[in-house]
């Protein structure tokens, strides 16, 4: 069974923020993709106002509303459900369009039928984060040392659950820019001129299966899932440029440790943390805002699985796949007030068996986007910064190039959403009266992904040319 090859738009169109997404420079973290291969695409983010030409020249798709009118849903109707009956689509497509401002439901196809989400499934993921952690909150990792005892010597590495600490030295670029290095607690032990024995990985912060038993045979080790530990290095990476990842990314990690103090052939096991160990030195992750932001770009699993039991540990839930799937649910329901049913069963949307609507979806952007444009200062707003832009970041970064869809380059942001017969699109567009709209489609009985995805790409942009005040 094919895998997704990254599993699985706008708020105000500000330059900076552009301009930050392109700086931060994400790594592909899933399929290596040729940049002579791939289209051309604009060299800045189109606007809202950008003529709608497709392929054939034709003419701009709709004139723009007066500002200030409200969407009339039969416009948007007309102009949507053609492009939702493309049949790349299948016969399985649930849609909803939603004004931010008012909450209007301004389109609805099966919007309360549970479907397959993929990875728009981590839109909850990061919410539910964002609210319990907070955007500035950083993971630590320590490193503790036992110099007495029947453990004498042992060095232990206790994780906390940062997916994003390296093993880079020097001049290696991590996985993840902005993270805590491995090599940072190395120089700190080395100071204290111990002898190590063994080490030992202490996984406590996290429990139950590395793999979640609904995930397929393929997911791990593959180049986008790998084992969930407390402590690994790299997204689960047995080095930092590896592009396949490790069923046991904790092992990996305690390895590395033992290569960076001259002692490769040391033992490495997992254990507790022994009684008489004394912290010797730590490391903080980047902030939660920047964890969301690499997961949302480049629709980082392993990432996305670690953050979710960040808000069971809040929560006080099992640190397992469905304790936290079950926090995220309870989070976004009181927090957000959007309810999401009971179909998550991990953190990011990789289960086949995973059921969300796109009511929830889409409730779950409107909330999002209404508390960051409050002017509250509102947690969330690494969830918006963190969507990928059409035809310019991350998932979408080559998409929305050419034909029909070329109109809304720089213009939809949206998280994508891929499994086998599944291509989803959840996000955020203004479209030409000004208004900002939430949507999310879910096609779960597709056919080929490129075209599934071409024909996503259509609808959104039928949504942000549309004038249909």
């Amino acid at each position: 069974m094919t895998r997704p090859l990254r599993t699985a738009g706008g708020v105000l169109l500000i330059v900076v923020l552009l301009c930050a997404a392109a700086a931060l420079g994400y790594v592909e973290t899933h399929a290596a993709r040729s940049p002579a291969s791939a289209p051309a695409r604009p060299s800045t983010p189109t606007g809202a106002g950008a003529s709608a030409l497709d392929s054939a020249g034709a003419a701009p798709a709709s004139t723009p509303a007066p500002p200030g009118t409200a969407v009339r849903p039969s416009a948007l109707a007309r102009r949507l459900r053609p492009a939702l009956a493309a049949g790349a689509l299948g016969p399985g497509v649930h849609a909803e369009v939603i004004d931010v401002l008012t909450g209007r439901v301004l389109f609805g196809n099966g919007s309360d039928a549970p479907g397959a989400p993929a990875s728009t499934a981590k839109l909850l993921t990061a919410a539910a984060v964002l609210a319990t952690r907070g955007p500035q909150y950083r993971i630590t990792t320590r490193l503790a040392y036992v110099a007495s005892g029947t453990a004498r010597g042992t060095l232990v590495l206790v994780g906390g659950g940062d997916p994003t600490l390296t093993a880079a030295t020097g001049s290696t670029h991590p996985a993840y820019p902005g993270a805590a290095r491995l090599a940072s607690l190395v120089r700190a032990f080395r100071a204290t001129h111990r002898h190590v024995s063994r080490i030992v990985v202490d996984d406590a912060a996290f429990a139950g299966p590395t793999v979640s038993p609904a995930w397929d045979a393929d997911d791990v080790p593959s180049s986008y899932g790998a084992g969930i530990t407390a402590v690994m290095t790299d997204g689960g990476r047995a080095s930092p440029g590896a592009v396949v990842r490790s069923a046991a990314p904790d092992l990996a990690a305690g390895a590395e440790l033992a290569a960076r103090i001259g002692s490769p052939h040391l033992p490495v096991t997992r254990g507790a943390l022994p009684s008489g160990a004394r912290t010797v030195a730590s490391v903080r992750s980047a902030p939660v805002s920047t964890l969301i932001e690499q997961m949302l770009q480049e629709s980082d699993n392993v990432i996305a699985e670690c953050l979710a039991r960040q808000v069971a540990m809040v929560e006080h839930d099992p640190v397992t796949f469905t304790g936290a799937a079950r926090a995220i649910r309870a989070v976004v329901q009181r927090r957000l007030g959007v309810r999401v049913g009971a179909g998550m069963v991990d953190g990011s949307g990789l289960a086949a068996s995973d059921r969300l609507t796109v009511a929830g979806l889409a409730g779950v952007l409107r909330a999002a986007a209404g508390a960051s444009d409050s002017g509250s200062g509102s947690p969330l707003g690494a969830l918006m910064s963190g969507l990928p832009v059409a035809a310019w970041s991350g998932t979408l970064d080559d998409r929305y190039v050419s034909g029909s869809a070329r109109a809304g380059a720089g213009v939809v942001r949206a998280k994508t959403g891929t499994l086998t017969g599944v291509s989803t699109l959840a996000g955020l567009v203004h479209d030409r009266g000004g208004r900002l709209l939430a949507f999310a489609i879910l096609a779960d009985r597709t056919g080929a992904t490129p075209q599934a995805e071409a024909a996503l790409d259509v609808a959104a942009t039928r949504i942000a040319t549309c004038g249909c005040g």
